[in-house]
Order: structure tokens, then sequence, then C-alpha cells
């Protein structure tokens, strides 16, 4: 029997799937997992790094279960879901034969990050809500109907209440206004997909101005310190980019006239824009900042829609072809690596500590139960301690000055509350007494191995909260919540609860 698209299709759906399913089920929740679940477990309406939709998202689903592959649910579902609204889309909409939708799907099916990426992260509704928002403004510049537009503005702003790369997309919506002379709604389309985001886009703004301006500050001010140009950066965007479409752009760059020409439509005017305005926008981005690899999930969907669009099937079945292979390559890779002793890491990798942290989670507070009703239990990072805390099933707090991301617990905690009270502060690494003396009355440390690494539990007594108001809150308070001039001052719950302002005052 032939192999047909329809069968192909069929295959990579269930094959994919399967391995995705398997996989969630038997990898470690990661440290930002957690984070994300930990929001997830305090709901509001927005959270310290990112806007709120995961945290809304996984709120839900903690209501049915909390095991690792049905918080992963979302993102194991992902690419089938978005293989089938492309294959939809161009099918219903675009007017494209069946044997392109599929090869198209399939393509959306086996990009290496989507065959592989099981961990459920901000990422996950922002790539979701992204691609519909571009098939419905394709579609909207196809027929020029206001409600499209519109339709497509609010799933912008959703995608927006899941991460700010959202806005790339609006400039690439005003970049489809700008060449589009004489399109049905040049400039009132994108004025309704406007208003169709606003409403999503005022709750984060209100939240910020009620919450210390944190989303800003992370993303804007506080992770940009170690922004500089460098020749590195923009070669490990290329390599990032070669590694996620090669295929895909090197049909580009060889269909490139048929592009230019298919670009006379207004809907794949919109889909070319959608890819091609954000991932140079990133060529910029890339000169001082690297540009992490789940960046550019958003923007794959339609730049496979765009090559679906031209004549012929030669570049979507040559991409399919290549993924095929390299997801072959990839579910053998880690097949293989599941299979072996953890213990084969040790000798092998500086990382072995990290993998053991990670993989035996367990295996590090079974060692520190007997302390358990004794001590406050809490980590030297924000991650381990929302790891600690998923595994533990109680809170973890963070001690210690922390660094600029993932600082939510900033949030939950309240030292003022833990003055006088026992901590056990949970590290992977030798403790420097000095930051630990001067907010204890009596500190020790203790020392345990754990699949041959080493972990250490600082026992704090009598915790000084004055004492580490003035020597680490103020610290973070410099660092971390005075503003810019730029921001406006607004309610700062940092500063309300340990010094008495509601605003933490500018940075110098």
């Amino acid at each position: 029997m032939p192999l047909t698209t329809r069968r192909w299709l069929g295959i990579a759906l269930v094959a994919t799937l399967a391995f995705r399913f398997w996989l969630s089920a038997v990898l470690p929740l990661s440290g930002d997992e957690a984070y994300f679940v930990l929001w997830g477990r305090h709901p509001d309406l927005g959270f310290y790094d990112h806007p709120p939709m995961v945290g809304w998202l996984l709120a839900l689903i903690l209501h049915w279960s909390d095991a690792e592959w049905a918080l992963r649910l979302p993102v194991t579902l992902l690419p089938p879901a978005l293989a089938l609204m492309l294959r939809t889309a161009l099918r219903a909409w675009f007017g494209r034969d069946e044997d392109s939708a599929n090869l198209a799907a399939v393509c959306v099916l086996l990009v290496p990050l989507n065959f592989v990426n099981v961990l459920i992260t901000t990422d996950t509704p922002l790539i979701f809500f992204s691609t519909l928002s571009v098939l419905f403004f394709a579609r909207a510049a196809q027929r020029g109907a206001a409600w499209v537009f519109l339709a497509s503005g609010v799933f912008l702003g959703l995608a927006f209440l899941s991460k700010y790369f959202a806005v790339l997309l609006g400039l690439g919506y005003f970049a489809w206004a700008l060449a589009s002379p004489g399109a049905a709604r040049r400039w009132s389309g994108p004025l309704l997909v406007f208003l169709g985001a606003l409403p999503f886009a005022l709750e984060n703004l209100y939240w910020n101005y009620e919450a210390c301006w944190c989303n800003l500050m992370f993303n804007a001010v506080n992770r940009q310190s170690d922004a500089a140009w460098s020749l590195v950066t923009p070669a490990l965007y290329a390599l990032s980019l070669a590694y996620l479409a090669a295929p895909l752009l090197v049909w580009a760059w060889k269909e490139r006239a048929a592009l230019r020409a298919s670009a006379a439509l207004p809907q794949a005017r919109a889909l070319l824009l959608a890819w091609a305005v954000p991932l140079a926008a990133f060529v910029l981005v890339s000169l001082r900042k690297e540009v992490g690899l789940h960046w550019l999930l958003s923007f794959l969907p339609p730049l496979i829609a765009s090559l679906a669009l031209l004549p012929g099937r030669r570049a979507l079945a040559s991409s399919a072809r290549f993924f095929a292979w390299f997801a072959a390559l990839h579910a053998l890779a880690i097949v293989v690596i599941a299979s072996l002793p953890m213990q084969t890491w040790q000798g092998w990798t500086r990382m072995y500590p990290r993998i053991v942290a990670f993989a035996d989670t367990r295996g590090v507070l079974e060692q520190i139960a007997p302390y358990e009703g004794h001590y406050r239990l809490a980590a030297s990072s924000y991650a381990a301690a929302a790891s600690y805390e998923y595994y533990a099933g109680r809170r973890v707090i963070v001690f210690g000055p922390g660094s600029s991301h993932a600082r939510h617990d900033d949030i939950l905690t309240d030292f003022r509350r833990l003055d006088g009270t026992d901590i056990l502060v949970l590290r992977p690494s030798p403790p420097l007494m000095n930051e630990y003396r001067p907010y204890f009355h009596g500190v020790q440390v203790h020392a345990f191995p754990v699949r041959g690494v080493m972990f250490y539990a600082v026992l704090g007594q009598g915790f000084d909260y004055p004492a580490y108001r003035a020597g680490v809150l103020s610290f973070v308070r410099d660092h971390y919540y005075r503003r810019p001039g730029w921001l406006p001052p607004g309610r700062c719950y940092f500063c309300e609860r340990y010094f008495g302002s509601g605003d933490c005052g500018r940075r110098n």
C-alpha cells in the first residue's frame, strides 16, 4: 500500500504523541516547571516574571492532578493541535490541496523542539495563541472581515498574557499594513486587532502598577544587566535557526522569488511577515543578548504555512523527510540516555551534580526528613526551592538574595513572620558561613551524599529578621525593586512590607 500524505500524517501523529507521552511521564519536573506549578498553586492576576497565562492553565490542571504527565498535557498536545489547526486553515481558508496541507502538518509535528520538548512553560500558551492569531489575521487579510481581525486581536491579547514576545507579531501585522496599499481594511484591520488585544494588555498593566512593575522590571531592566555587544550571540542565533528550521529556511531562500510573487495575495503576505519580521528583530536582539531556542517556536507555523502556499510540494516534502530522520535520531539518543544508570555520567561531566539534583530530588529530600517539623525548609535558589516544594509537598522559601530571575517567592514569603524561627537551607554546594551567621543566633552545617554528590543542610537556629532586613532585603530592594526614571511610582508589595513605603524609589 503506497504511503500517502494522509497516512504519513497519521503515522507521525501517533508516533510523536506516543513518544511525547512517554517522555512527559518519565522526565522529572524541571525547576522552571516547578516554578510555574507554584504559580498555579497560588493563582493571581499576575506573577513576578511573566504575564499569568501559564499559571492560570496550571491552576485548572492542579484541581484534577499534580502528576508530571498531567501538568504537561498542554505542551504534550500542543504540536498535534498546531498541526491540525494549520492543516484545517490551509484546506478550508487558503484553498490548498490535501497533500500540501498534510505535509505542512507533518513538518509542524517533527520540528525538533516540537518533537522533544515536553516542558510546560510560558511558551506553551504563547505558541498556541500566537498561531491562532496569525491564522485569523491571514484569513482577515484575505477576506477583509472586521470580526476576523478582531478575533485575531483577542488571540494576540491571550498570547500577550502568556509572554511579551507576542508584541513581535504585532510588528508583523503593522508591517503588513505598510506593505499593503489598496488592501481591504489596510489600517482599520490592524486597529481592530489592537482593540481586541487591548483589554488583556490593560489587565497586565494594572497588575504591574499594583505589583512593583514586576514584569516590566524583570524583562526590560533586571535581566538586561548582562547584555553586551558580542559576535558570539549572533552566531548562536544562527545555529538555533539552523537546528530548528534548516530545511525550511533553505527552501525559503531557494524559493524567494516565488515567495515574493505569492506575497501579492494579502493572506500570503500576512503569513510571510508574521515570521520574517520577528526573526529579523531577533537578529538585532542577538547583537547584545543570547536568543533562546524556545523564543523562535511561535514563528515556525507561519513559516511552514508560507511554504505551503507556494505552487508544488517539493519544499514541504523535502523538509518533512529531513525532519523525520532528524526526529528518529533524537528519539534514539533520548531512549539510550534514559536507559543508562545515572552514575554513568559521574566523572564524565561537571554537570553531574546538577543531574543528580534534577533527577533525584526525592532522594535529596529523604536525607533531611529527620529535621521535618523542627525547621522551616528553604533553598538558596528559586529553581531549587520550587523543585523541593513540588516534591516535598510543602512550602519552601528562598533564603538569601537570589538572582534577578524567578523572584515570585518575594510575593509569597513574609520574612517578618519568620523572626525567631529555625530555618534549614538546602544547598548543592558548600555554604559560605558569612552568608548565614549574621542572620541566626546559631548555625550548623550537615553534609550528606546522594549518588556520589555532596549536598549541604545549613541549620539556622533563631532567625534574626532585623539583621536579615538590613543585610539582604535592603540589597534586594536596591538591585531588583528600585525603578528606572521612565516608570512612574506605583504600589510595591516589597517596600510596603519591609520598608514602610509603597514605592521603592528610583535607582541611581
